[in-house]
Parts: C-alpha cells; sequence; structure tokens
C-alpha cells in the first residue's frame, strides 16, 4: 500500500470537503505519517474515514476530525496547549508541530508509555507527558492558550473553560448519544466566553467525565 498516495487521498477527498481549507493544517498532516500512530492490526486504515480502535473501548477520531480541531483553534506557535486523552499520540504530535508545548496527560499508562516512543521516534520533544485523570482538566500548568478534549463530555464542565488564558480556545465535544455537538469556547476576558457550535458527532465519554443525573421512576 502506497501511504504517501493514501495520505494524499485523504486530504483531498476527506479533510479538503469538510472545509478544512487552512493550508498550514493540510501541509502539517501531509507531513506527518499517520500509519505510524495506528495500532498495527489496522494500519492499512491509517487513511480511511472512520473512527479506529484503541485499547479500553478508546477510538483514534477520524482523519477529518483531527483536521478541524486543529483549524479551529488557530494554534500559534507560542501556544501552551493541554491535551486531556493522549490516545494514539497522532493529535499530539500534530498539536505540538504546531504549538511551542504541549502538555498531555491520559488516564492509561500504555497510551502515555507508546506515544512517548512515538514522538521520540519523530524527534518532538517540546511534548510533556503525564498519566493522571483529566477529568476536572489538569491545573499545574494552567492556564493554556489552547486546550482539546478528545473524549466527549456527557455534562460540560466549567473547569476546563476557567483554565483558559484570555483569548485561549477550547475544543470539546459536549453531548450523548445520539446527538452531541463539537464546540469551540473562546475567552473573552475574564468573565465572559464564546461559544460556536462547529458540528454534529459521536464520540466515546471521557473517562470519569460527569454525567447527567438519571432519573428513576
Amino acid at each position: 500500500m502506497n501511504m504517501a498516495q493514501a495520505r494524499h487521498n485523504m486530504i483531498e477527498q476527506q479533510i479538503r470537503p469538510w472545509d478544512v481549507l487552512d493550508e498550514r493544517v493540510l501541509d502539517l498532516i501531509d507531513r506527518m505519517p499517520r500509519e505510524e500512530f495506528v495500532p498495527p492490526e489496522y494500519k492499512t486504515l491509517a487513511y480511511a474515514d472512520i473512527n479506529i480502535p484503541l485499547a479500553h473501548q478508546e477510538v483514534m477520531m477520524a482523519p477529518k476530525m483531527e483536521a478541524r480541531i486543529l483549524q479551529a483553534l488557530t494554534l500559534q506557535p507560542t501556544d501552551s496547549i493541554l491535551e486531556i486523552g493522549t490516545g494514539s499520540g497522532y493529535l499530539t504530535a500534530l498539536l505540538a508541530r504546531s504549538g511551542r508545548q504541549v502538555y498531555s496527560l491520559d488516564i492509561h499508562a500504555d497510551f502515555v508509555q507508546q506515544t512517548q516512543q512515538k514522538l521520540a521516534h519523530h524527534a518532538i520533544n517540546n511534548v510533556f507527558l503525564e498519566i493522571g485523570d483529566g477529568a476536572n482538566g489538569w491545573q499545574p500548568n494552567a492556564p493554556y492558550d489552547a486546550i482539546v478534549v478528545t473524549g466527549s463530555l456527557p455534562l460540560f464542565n466549567d473547569t476546563f473553560k476557567n483554565q483558559l488564558k484570555v483569548g485561549g480556545r477550547l475544543f470539546v465535544v459536549v453531548g450523548q448519544p445520539p446527538v452531541m455537538e463539537a464546540r469551540l469556547i473562546t475567552r473573552m476576558s475574564e468573565h465572559e466566553w464564546v461559544n460556536e457550535v462547529l458540528f454534529e458527532t459521536d464520540l466515546p465519554p471521557l473517562v470519569n467525565a460527569a454525567r447527567p443525573p438519571q432519573f428513576v421512576f
């Protein structure tokens, strides 16, 4: 399988048609070999328009969604970025190539260890990996210029938006099946945020994320 051609086709047939037109994002994705971040048994599906299964019932998001995240966050070379949910490490690598430093947190130690090896292989050394529970964000390095939550939140948690700098951006998926919204939340001032709905999607929930109360009749 010609991976370079598959990567090109993915960009032209999946990502551009989904309104990702930022050339910096497209170039970054073109230069990052996605097949090196997927589980070995799914390598031939690295450029397919699907969520790829990971361990612990987690998923690697479809390529076009990762691209939309990068475009929505409008990352700058000086940005400090928090990623909640390291997963495969692919989005981590893309974030690292886009900003000054990335703090990436995952509750699953094997994801963190595997990502450490993958990033080292690509000489990416501006990522600080942590094993921990990110259901309430990650205060030690706050505030951040950008935050990405890679699992859905059945109930939105204000903690994440409060860990943004003024001008900072938060990407998060909120809701429960069958309707979840991908949102971009921008902090305009100390007490003001703008909330933009980007698209509808479906994503497994973040481990330990708060859930709405269940009514029992």
